[in-house]
């Protein structure tokens, strides 16, 4: 496998090593804009990502099931898979647009040989990931918006479920991806299993905010019966306003801390620039005007760390990775995917969260209120997950890791590089110019 990466990698820069030599011996042509193709698709999609905040669905992620090529995401992030895909477009456009008939031999061989070894990756046997916990991931398919109540009897209701649900040790799932045309099946669960390792409920998974004393309670009731410790999304409040907030309680029922959402979302969680768009308040008016979390913090219980984000903070790659760096161990996702309709966009925000595992290496629990919820190994496949549009709780495997990769380490090196040779590439030409 090592080798064979090897190969694609050489063949890459091979390749484009013979164009460069073309282009030195040349005016260049069209080449010039093809060679810088690859390079300047990632900058662009690092501008997505760091200054117009919207880097949803990036076209490294159309990858996510090609066990080969997303052996680059642990060191690239999904911009280096990105990159690769351009750059063998960028070949196969160079073999019709040079003239230089050998040259067009040469990178239309290595072209096709780049296209069979990829797609070679879609179908490259992998062991599973070990485990060694499970979860019970809450989706309760609650009602998005005002008509989610929870008062009188439909508190009794909502709770008495959570508590139920929190305690069940084996239901009906997906093996992988929710299919449309597919039934779940019953899991293989013995009847004498160990406490969860953690159980969780999805993103304000009610109006109740995070200081009420019945909300207190019924964590410590289901944290001590079920002798795991519990994260639940709700909205969190201080001194410093109204928040997106998970809360992290122990087995012993506890309240170890709360996170609070960093990254909003612009007219869905807040308003940015009030004073000029002081007509989108209708935006948000099912919802509360939200302050911004600071910390990426970390839950440690029973000798074991967590990392919690909320939402869309998944297609965020580099702030994702603080949290491992930062020693989380597993990673755990909420969200509410019910804002998206029976649309494509939970499974675009799965895949993208799917990257997240394999970029970092980690296990992810992601619970949704209505899908798709489900477990990520670390090379990004779904084990289990439930079915959408019902109430579920369902019960999956995972694996603590501790390991940090390169991407983990050190963010988007990658694209900043390719950022900068597109750079110095406009510079050149533009002084070029100026000098002719």
């Amino acid at each position: 496998m090592l080798l064979l990466f090897s190969a694609i990698l050489g063949l890459y820069f091979g390749l484009f090593g013979l164009i460069l030599a073309y282009l030195r011996r040349s005016s260049g042509g069209v080449l010039v804009p093809l060679v810088s193709a690859p390079f300047l698709w990632t900058a662009l999609e690092l501008l997505a990502a760091h200054l117009t905040s919207v880097p949803w669905d990036q076209l490294g992620y159309s990858q996510v099931d090609n066990l080969l090529l997303t052996k680059l995401a642990p060191f690239t992030g999904s911009y280096g898979i990105s990159f690769a895909l351009i750059a063998v477009n960028s070949l196969l456009a160079a073999v019709f647009l040079t003239k230089n008939i050998h040259l067009r031999l040469r990178i239309g061989a290595g072209a096709i040989l780049l296209i069979v070894l990829l797609q070679l990756g879609s179908f490259t046997p992998s062991k599973p990931s070990p485990t060694n916990n499970y979860a019970v991931l809450l989706q309760p398919n609650l009602n998005v918006g005002t008509d989610n109540i929870w008062v009188g009897p439909e508190w009794d209701e909502h709770t008495s479920w959570m508590l139920q649900q929190g305690l069940r040790t084996c239901s009906p799932a997906y093996v992988g991806v929710p299919e449309p045309d597919s039934q779940p099946t019953a899991q293989s669960c013995s009847q004498n299993v160990p406490p969860p390792g953690i159980v969780i409920w999805p993103e304000a998974q009610s109006p109740l905010r995070s200081d009420d004393p019945r909300l207190i309670a019924l964590l410590h009731t289901l944290a001590t019966t079920v002798r795991a410790p519990i994260v639940a999304g709700m909205l969190g409040e201080d001194q410093g306003g109204i928040y997106n907030s998970a809360v992290f309680v122990a087995p012993n029922g506890a309240i170890l801390g709360r996170y609070d959402k960093i990254h909003l979302v612009p007219f869905g969680e807040y308003i940015p620039y009030r004073e000029l768009f002081f007509f989108a308040h209708k935006l948000t008016q099912q919802l509360v005007d939200l302050q911004r979390g600071r910390e990426r913090k970390v839950f440690r219980a029973d000798g074991h760390s967590f990392g919690i984000f909320i939402c869309y903070e998944s297609i965020f790659a580099d702030e994702v990775r603080r949290f491992a760096l930062n020693g989380a161990q597993v990673f755990v996702n909420i969200s509410d995917d019910g804002w998206y309709g029976d649309t494509s966009a939970p499974w675009q925000h799965l895949n993208m969260a799917r990257m997240r595992a394999i970029e970092n290496h980690r296990w992810i629990l992601l619970d949704t209120n209505n899908g798709i919820t489900t477990a990520i190994d670390p090379k990004g496949r779904v084990t289990y997950s439930a079915p959408r549009n019902v109430d579920a709780s369902l019960i999956v495997r995972y694996g603590y890791e501790n390991d940090l990769t390169f991407y983990t380490r050190h963010g988007d090196v990658f694209a900043y590089g390719c950022g900068i040779i597109i750079l110095v590439v406009l510079l050149f030409f533009a002084f070029r110019r100026h000098l002719d």
